[in-house]
């Protein structure tokens, strides 16, 4: 029942203003968001890339002005500069939403996110690691493929996200399921219409499972973005059927959810990638996290009573 009220407010500039002005706020989202500044989020990089991989994304989105736009990249291009120095090229790739690099601009906005996308990828090539183009609403997603196909003809391990809500995931799963396809395929967190997206629980689980099996059946890379022990266990299965080894394919959980499952698929030998979020637009991030879980909403009514 929070679901959606939840992601209202996550696009509402008013309640933004509230959460923002909440001084026990910034302690509750530091579960979730790994820092405010680049500084801030090495050491917990560095920490999990002692037995894990890690993807990073500096928070931003919908961008509309220019200057904003170009600062995103500079934001990456200094972090991946950060990572190469520190030695974690190999185990360290960026997530980057498109939207916060030029999208939405103006008549010109997809030319413009797919030269800033390039600049990115550049970067990340110089370090030895790889982008990944975050998917957001159904709006996006035809943009964001025709820059993705654009990037990949000079960088082809840059990946791509699905969302198995998405009836239209399964088919694009086909498309992306070639050789040296990098998808992260997960549940999806926007708060579709019923004419473009599953919104019953079972028949997303349903969705999910048949773009999984796509994925693990094709020659590309899966990459499993799934918190849900019972998709967990399904990807295992099919991988082992379609005789994939360790490194052919990963799980990626979200920063602060889950650690103990982490470690464990670590120490089973399962490549396991956590997506690291950092910066100061940590809004609309941080309210699509709670309205995803009850269970993270639960977490932030008892530390606020206990910090009370």
């Amino acid at each position: 029942m929070l679901r959606k009220p939840l992601l209202l407010a996550a696009r509402s500039t008013t309640c933004r203003t509230i959460v923002e002005r909440t001084p026990m706020t910034r302690a509750m989202v530091s579960r979730f968001v790994a820092g405010a500044t680049m500084e801030e989020a090495l050491p917990a990089v560095h920490e999990l890339a002692r037995d894990r991989y890690i993807t990073l994304d500096f928070l931003g989105e919908d961008t509309t002005d220019l200057s904003q736009a170009a600062g995103t990249v500079t934001a990456y291009q200094e972090l991946l500069a950060a990572l190469g120095e520190a030695g974690l090229g190999d185990r360290a790739e960026v997530s980057v939403k498109l939207s916060a690099v030029g999208q939405f601009l103006n008549a010109d906005g997809e030319k413009i996110a797919l030269e800033n996308a390039r600049r990115i990828a550049e970067a990340a090539k110089a370090v030895g690691t790889t982008v990944t183009f975050d998917m957001e609403d159904h709006t996006t997603v035809d943009s964001t493929l025709a820059i993705l196909r654009e990037v990949r003809q000079d960088f082809p391990s840059t990946g791509a996200v699905l969302q198995a809500y998405l009836r239209r995931t399964e088919a694009d799963c086909r498309d992306l399921s070639g050789e040296g396809s990098r998808v992260r395929l997960c549940k999806g967190a926007y708060d579709e219409p019923e004419s473009v997206a599953f919104r019953d629980k079972h028949e997303v689980d349903k969705a999910y499972v048949r773009a999984l099996k796509v994925l693990m059946e094709g020659d590309g890379y899966p990459m499993v973005a799934s918190h849900d022990p019972r998709m967990i266990a399904i990807a295992g299965e099919l991988a082992a059927a379609h005789g994939r080894g360790a490194d052919d394919y990963e799980y990626q959980m979200l920063y602060g959810i889950r650690d103990g499952e982490q470690v464990r698929l670590a120490a089973e030998g399962k490549r396991m990638r956590v997506y690291v979020p950092y910066g100061d637009e940590w809004y609309g991030y941080y309210m699509r996290r709670l309205a995803e879980r009850p269970a993270n909403m639960l977490f932030l009514a008892r530390s606020l009573v206990t910090r009370n």
